[in-house]
């Protein structure tokens, strides 16, 4: 059987396959709505949660992370800790906020922010594109 130059590869349909994505979202339906989106694109999803606790927990259970989602608040409180520890880990990320871009600290505005309400497509899309741009 041959197949057709045309037809996608694997990795072209499911760009994050065998990826770990934490999300980290505490308004139930977005977060959800995130976790299918990535699942669509091949990925497992770490979480969501919604506490920064549970956040903390995930990059300490020891499980490999190849990306995460952040909502920049997570219960009134400002997730760039996590952020700072994925930075040091160096896996990629992109915040997701309704605040705008003001609200992030000057250290991660090379960081792709995602504004509320998000197209969760796109923004699955540009977690796959990280990913896939990711140096060791």
């Amino acid at each position: 059987m041959s197949v057709s130059a045309s037809a996608p590869s694997s990795r072209q349909s499911a760009p994050l396959a065998g990826r770990r994505i934490l999300v980290v979202e505490d308004e139930y339906f977005l977060a959800d709505d995130i976790g299918n989106a990535l699942r669509q694109l091949g990925a497992e999803i770490a979480g969501p949660v919604g506490h920064i606790e549970d956040a903390v927990a995930m990059l300490h259970s020891g499980g490999v992370l190849d990306a995460a989602v952040l909502d920049v608040n997570i219960r009134a409180a400002p997730i760039f800790p996590i952020a700072r520890e994925l930075g040091a880990r160096h896996v990629p990320f992109v915040f997701t906020t309704g605040y705008d871009k003001i609200s992030i600290e000057a250290e991660f505005h090379d960081v792709p922010l995602w504004e509320k309400p998000i197209d969760i497509v796109a923004m699955a899309q540009n977690v796959a594109t990280l990913v896939g741009n990711r140096r060791f």
